[in-house]
């Protein structure tokens, strides 16, 4: 399966922008043969917005109807975060659409970041599992993919493609760089990690979005630019280099207050 990340600037509330680019992405994407584009965390309407809660949109509403329509013109899947009204509570959500326009996942994250987030969103409960192309595949959003507990999870429920939007901002390039191809290599999974480029109020964000296998290779990294990659996610991974860390823990007793 080939896999594309569509890494550019925040649309910063300008939803022309934010679908324009997301049209672009997705007939590039398409004329290359990847069955999904994925786009960064928060990307309807940008991540660092002071309107977010009043321009939250609900689930089904017409931000998706419009992605939907877009993803079916194109002929190509799409995951794309964006900020979710329910109510009175808003969530930081990434929705999933197949090639033909049916959405086949949806999440809401997790684990909040910082005091912003915890302020604007409420959290998400529930994980999101679903068939792309015959691969079981997840979705998780930014600070969720640092907390290995969240992959064990998803790798033991037998995830073997892990998708997350994201919008990593300096000084944090450790997170593309190491952490995402370490999980990949302990939990056995190919992650996708789409974030920006550029800047958007007080963030600057990291770029390097990139799709890491599970033998720790990287297949596919953008630099600090705007830039659309892809990669082919079904190569075999060299044997010598899968783990067998989910097969192999074993648990310990902690020792007591003397010990």
């Amino acid at each position: 399966m080939r896999i594309a990340i569509w890494q550019g600037p925040s649309p910063a509330g300008d939803e022309g922008a934010a679908f324009a680019d997301l049209d672009r992405a997705l007939s590039a994407a398409a004329a290359g043969g990847a069955a999904m584009v994925v786009a960064p965390e928060a990307f309807l309407p940008g991540y660092n917005r002071p309107d977010i809660a009043t321009a939250a949109q609900p689930r089904g509403g017409a931000w998706h109807r419009r992605l939907a329509q877009m993803a079916r013109a194109a002929g190509c899947g799409l995951a794309v975060g964006y900020a979710e009204r329910d109510g009175a509570r808003v969530f930081n959500s990434a929705v999933a659409f197949d090639a033909t326009g049916a959405e086949i996942g949806h999440y809401r994250k997790i684990q909040l970041y910082g005091a912003r987030e915890r302020a604007l969103y409420t959290p998400g409960e529930d994980y999101a599992i679903f068939d792309l192309g015959g691969v079981r595949a997840a979705l998780l959003i930014c600070y969720d993919v640092e907390f290995a507990p969240h992959l064990r999870r998803l790798a033991q429920a037998g995830v073997t493609l892990l998708i997350v939007p994201t919008a990593n901002m300096m000084p944090y390039l450790h997170v593309g760089r190491s952490v995402v191809p370490t999980h990949a290599i302990n939990h056995r999974m190919t992650i996708v990690y789409a974030n920006y480029c550029g800047a958007e109020g007080d963030l600057t964000y990291c770029g390097g979005s990139l799709i890491a296998a599970p033998d720790g290779e990287v297949l596919a990294m953008a630099g600090p630019g705007a830039a659309l990659i892809l990669a082919d996610t079904g190569r075999a991974p060299d044997p010598a280099l899968i783990q067998t860390q989910l097969e192999d823990y074993r648990d310990a007793r902690m020792p007591d207050a003397q010990g």
